[in-house]
Formats: structure tokens, C-alpha cells, sequence
């Protein structure tokens, strides 16, 4: 089963290959063609319908290319068009700046994504989480000298010859996970969730494991219940990780919640999450957006048959 959930799809090419071409990034810098997509504190500039990326021009950013703001470059369209991203977050005031404000505003992704065109998300998402990740990684954790960004963003070199240590961006798995017993399906509630919503269960993959373990320890640890067969059905990729969304077969069915990740824990039938999904709101069940993967993976279980 193939699934394209959002921040997944993205329309360029990342063209890995030219990150480390100076010449060719410099030039692509000064090439009025280029499309440069700002973000300040993380937030992407999108134009004022939300209806897509707010891009601009070399000419539009030039003060801030020459001041040195952070520069990546997160690949080229179908017609060879260079798209980089900067991160203007140094500028205090550039969310009330021109040319940004002829264009349209700095808004959090998450609350648009499903605003905006197909890709967009994906596109965004990748600048988002490549530009926080050089912006966390400042200092080389070998030695704790400062780091300089090399390949256009994607690589942080230590700047101690003596130690020369080569950082790269990560992406951390996590499982997504919805168990299920016949008709029935585990759902759970973190306590930052809003009033009665619910999702699938999930946690991060810890070394040494597969998926298959890190699904059944983390339903084992979170509801106490046990898992056999887990199948794949499909991935998102967020910002800095990577959904990894999964059924599992329920063994048993008593539920001990462990109190952290999760405040409670319930089975609920495919009856009951079909009346959700067709606008039913007296079953005190709410669900993640469709956005979600665990929204997702809650309305593939219902299309079971």
C-alpha cells in the first residue's frame, strides 16, 4: 500500500550533486530566475491567501544575502530553476519588513499545511527542518568548536583542524501505530490533546531495534498490551523525523496505561470511528487532523473489511 500524506511529494529535485558546485550555487545566487523562500523563527513566508510559497527573487533578498543570513539550497524544478531558503530570523523585525511584506507573511507550518498547494508542504518542510538543524548545531559535539555550514546546508564542518569532524543532518524514525483486535481498534489520548481527542499510539524507534520491536515495546509500555504481527502501511516525514505508520495484531486486550505518554487508552469499534469520520459528534471521540498520519491510518482501518 503507497500512501502520500503531507509534508511528503515535494515537486523539486534535491540535486544532492550541486550542493557542493561553489561556483554553481554563486551563480544560481545571482540568477534573477532563482526562487528563495524565507523563514523567520521557523516560519515560512506564504503569500496572503495561504495559497502558496511566498518566493522571491536575488534582487528582493539581496541585503540579506550580503549580510550572510543562513543560505540553503533545497533543489531545482522540472526547469532547472534553482530554490534556496534563508533564515532571517536575525533580522528582529523582518516580519514587519519590506519586500516580505508586499509578498505576504510569516506563518507556522503546521497550522497552514493543509492550506496550501500539494508539494508546498513538503518543500517547506524541508527548509524548516534543515535551517533549524544548522541553527542547532553551531558547535562541533566532538571537541566544542564552532562548526562552519559546508554542501549548502547539509553539512556542518568542525572549524578545529585538528579535529575536522563532518555533522549531518538526521532524521529520527518513529512508529505510528494502530492496534487491532477484530472490529476493533486501540486508540489513545496524550494529556497536551484537546478535549476528547484521540489518535494512534507512538514513540520513538531506540537503537538496536527494528520496527517490528520498537511497535510492540512501545504499545507494551504505553497501554500494556500485547502486539504479534505488525504491518507496514505506509510514512510521513515531518520536520527532523520520519512517521513510520503501522497495524498490529492485539494478543490481549486489557488496557494499563503508563500514565506519561498516554493519560488514557481505549478500544473502540470500526462502527463507532465510521460515524467520527461521516461528521458524528455525540460519541466523545474527536480525531487528529487529516494532516495526521494517525488520522490516516484511523480511516484506513475503517475501510477494513
Amino acid at each position: 500500500m503507497s500512501e502520500v500524506h503531507t509534508f511528503a511529494g515535494g515537486p523539486l529535485d534535491r540535486a544532492g550533486h550541486r550542493r557542493t558546485d561553489a561556483d554553481w550555487i554563486a551563480a544560481k545566487l545571482k540568477d534573477q530566475s532563482t526562487r528563495i523562500v524565507p523563514l523567520w523563527k521557523l516560519q515560512p513566508l506564504v503569500t496572503p491567501r495561504r495559497d502558496g510559497i511566498g518566493w522571491l527573487s536575488p534582487a528582493d533578498v539581496d541585503g540579506y544575502l550580503m549580510s550572510g543570513v543562513p543560505t540553503i539550497f533545497i533543489g531545482e524544478d522540472d526547469a532547472g530553476v534553482a530554490h534556496f531558503a534563508i533564515d532571517v530570523t536575525s533580522f528582529d523585525d523582518a516580519n514587519r519588513s519590506e519586500p516580505f511584506t508586499n509578498v505576504g507573511k510569516f506563518m507556522d507550518l503546521r497550522a497552514i499545511a493543509l492550506q496550501l498547494p500539494m508539494g508546498d508542504p513538503s518543500t517547506l518542510g524541508t527548509a524548516k527542518a534543515i535551517l533549524d538543524w544548522n541553527a542547532r548545531h553551531q558547535f562541533c559535539a566532538v571537541c566544542g568548536n564552532a562548526t562552519e555550514m559546508r554542501e549548502c546546508g547539509y553539512m556542518r564542518k568542525c572549524s578545529n583542524g585538528e579535529c575536522n569532524a563532518e555533522h549531518f543532518p538526521r532524521t529520527d524514525p518513529v512508529v505510528i501505530m494502530l492496534p487491532v483486535r477484530g472490529d476493533d481498534c486501540l486508540i489513545g489520548r496524550q494529556p497536551m490533546f484537546p478535549a476528547n481527542m484521540y489518535s494512534a499510539l507512538a514513540g520513538f524507534i531506540e537503537p538496536g531495534e527494528n520496527i517490528e520491536e520498537a511497535v510492540r515495546r512501545e504499545v507494551m509500555e504505553e497501554a500494556g498490551i500485547t502486539v504479534s504481527d505488525v504491518r507496514y502501511h505506509s510514512t510521513q516525514p515531518w520536520p527532523s523525523s520520519l512517521m513510520i505508520g503501522c497495524f498490529a495484531d492485539a494478543e490481549t486486550t486489557e488496557i494499563t496505561v503508563d500514565g506519561l505518554e498516554l493519560e488514557e487508552a481505549r478500544w473502540v469499534s470500526r462502527t463507532l470511528l465510521k460515524d467520527v469520520m461521516n461528521g458524528a459528534t455525540d460519541t466523545g471521540v474527536l480525531l487528529p487532523p487529516p494532516m495526521a498520519i494517525g488520522f490516516q491510518l484511523i480511516r484506513a482501518f475503517t475501510e477494513m473489511k
